[in-house]
This record gives C-alpha cells, sequence and structure tokens, in this order.
C-alpha cells in the first residue's frame, strides 16, 4: 500500500492545487480504490463508480499507525514516507466535502469520515512527532463536538441538515477514541442506532431509508456495535451480536457484506440483485470485523 501510494505521490500535488484554487473535482482528488496491481482502478463512464473519499485516508494512517505501534517500532522507510505524504493531503484536504464512508451522498462533509481523518492525524503525528498533524486533528475534533453535526446532544450523519444517526457514527469512540464511551453524546448516538437501526435480536442498518439491497443489516455494523457494547461492559449484547453474525455464514464460512431480511424496501433488494446479482460473499471487512469482535471478547 505504501509502494502504491508514493508511486501515485504526483496526484496529491494535483489534488492540493485544485483544493487550494477552489476547484475540487473528485476526479483529480485522490483516488479510493486501487487495483491489486497498485493502479488507479479503471472506471467505464456509463458505470461511473464513486472514487473519491476522505475516510480511506484517515483509516490507513490510523490502521498504519496501530500496526507499527502494536509491533514496537517505527515505520520502515517506505512506510514512512507514505504516510507523511497522506499527511500532507489531508492537512489540506481533510475537510473537502466528499463522498461518505458507503460511497454515497457526495458534496457533503460526513461526520465518520472527519473522524476517520481526525483520529489518523493524531496518532500518525504522535508516531511521527507532526505537531502540525496532531493540531489539525484536534481541530477536527472540536469541529465535530460543535453544532454542524449534533443534534439534540447526538451525533448525525452528516453537517448540511441530514438529522439522521448512521452505523458509522459508532466509530467515533470505538475504535477512533475521539469522545469516550460514556460521554453523553456518544450515549445518545448509540441509543438512536440501536432504537432506530438495530434490528431486534438480529443485525444493524447504516441509516433509516437506505435503499441499498432494500436496506440490508450489515455484517461489521453489528460488529462495531457489539465492540461498543463491550467498552460499556454489555457482554451479553456483545455475544448476542457474535453469535448473529457466525449465524449469517454460508456453509462454507463465508460472511457476506450484509442480510437481506427486514429490508425496509423489497423493491429495492430485487433492483440490486438484478444489477449487482447476490451481495458479496465474502467480504473482508466483515471477516475482519467478526475477528476484531471474537478476539475482543476472549481477552
Amino acid at each position: 500500500m505504501a509502494d502504491t501510494l508514493l508511486r501515485h505521490e504526483h496526484r496529491v500535488d494535483e489534488a492540493l492545487n485544485a483544493v487550494g484554487a477552489g476547484k475540487v473535482d473528485g476526479r483529480v482528488m485522490m483516488p479510493a480504490r486501487f487495483t491489486l496491481a497498485g493502479e488507479e482502478e479503471p472506471v467505464a463512464p456509463a458505470e461511473e463508480w464513486p472514487n473519491f473519499q476522505t475516510d480511506c485516508y484517515g483509516f490507513w494512517l490510523w490502521a498504519a499507525t496501530d500496526h507499527v505501534v502494536r509491533a514496537g517500532g517505527r515505520p520502515d522507510p517506505t512506510v514512512e514516507r507514505a504516510m507523511r505524504l497522506v499527511v500532507r493531503y489531508l492537512l489540506g484536504a481533510g475537510e473537502t466535502p466528499c463522498y461518505d464512508c458507503w460511497e454515497e451522498y457526495p458534496g457533503l462533509l460526513h461526520t465518520s469520515s472527519l473522524a476517520a481523518v481526525s483520529a489518523g492525524l493524531r496518532d500518525a503525528g504522535e508516531l511521527l512527532g507532526d505537531a502540525a498533524a496532531r493540531s489539525y486533528a484536534e481541530t477536527i475534533r472540536q469541529r465535530l463536538l460543535g453544532g454542524e453535526f449534533t443534534l439534540a446532544e447526538g451525533f448525525v450523519r452528516s453537517a448540511g441538515g441530514d438529522t439522521r444517526v448512521d452505523g458509522s457514527l459508532l466509530w467515533l469512540s470505538v475504535p477512533f477514541d475521539l469522545v469516550p464511551v460514556d460521554s453523553d453524546i456518544f450515549r445518545t448516538t448509540v441509543k438512536r442506532i440501536r432504537e432506530e437501526l438495530r434490528a431486534p435480536g438480529a443485525g444493524v442498518r447504516r441509516y433509516v431509508g437506505d435503499s441499498f439491497y432494500g436496506g440490508s443489516q450489515w455484517i461489521l455494523l453489528a460488529a462495531s456495535l457489539g465492540r461498543v457494547a463491550l467498552a460499556e461492559g454489555q457482554v451479553d449484547e456483545a455475544r448476542e451480536l457474535l453469535a448473529w453474525i457466525e449465524g449469517t455464514a454460508t456453509s462454507d464460512g463465508f460472511l457476506p457484506e450484509q442480510v437481506a431480511v427486514d429490508v425496509y424496501s423489497p423493491h429495492m433488494l430485487a433492483f440490486w440483485r438484478e444489477r449487482w446479482g447476490a451481495t458479496a460473499t465474502p467480504l473482508l471487512w466483515s471477516h475482519a470485523m467478526h475477528l476484531t469482535l471474537l478476539t475482543e471478547l476472549r481477552s
């Protein structure tokens, strides 16, 4: 990944020049996806797939830092160069309206996207001794706590009038640690997620009104809520969510992206199945979150 980022260093300069000129275009910003060979993913004009997100770069900084810290060392020179490149990109583009973490709702500032940027800059800044990264991370965190991203003492999914709660808001506390799990603002947020997005005895939807695959329940969000429940001391709920996740596996042990049970819209479920086929199975993110929750329950 570090090698891939460094091969696309020129794209960072192009993107930051666009931000500076006030001419942001998703086609010139750093892409959210690369091929396994490390090239930018080609997209046919007739099948445009949103490819400008800031959350993925914040996530990568956060994850890369966590990996290095767990190993008890420093990043090797290639990884460090890539981390510093991403820090430079996010210092200039971290608060740029973009697609959200679900590749939807372009042109808005999304709470979980800014959270990923803040957490990545904070942790990478600490590891690399970059005071500017740490300072900007705190600036973003304070902005998230302001009125743009909150309503009725809880977080909402995006600035600009979207008052819905989103399952990705769980990440603000676990794993990003931007707000304490027992803070009033996070408790209110989690309460809404449980009431509005969790299916009784089952998984977690992304947000009210979701039409992707009918508004199915997502494995990774069930695991995210399980991790939050553990942090709250709600061990039984975490085990219940783990059991539901494992119960969705195929006979081969594969976990899907989402589970189409009790969907918001059967019509849209049929639409997406006709367009793209069955839901993605197996999905790496689902498996990773299952293993994370399982490990934390056993520790």
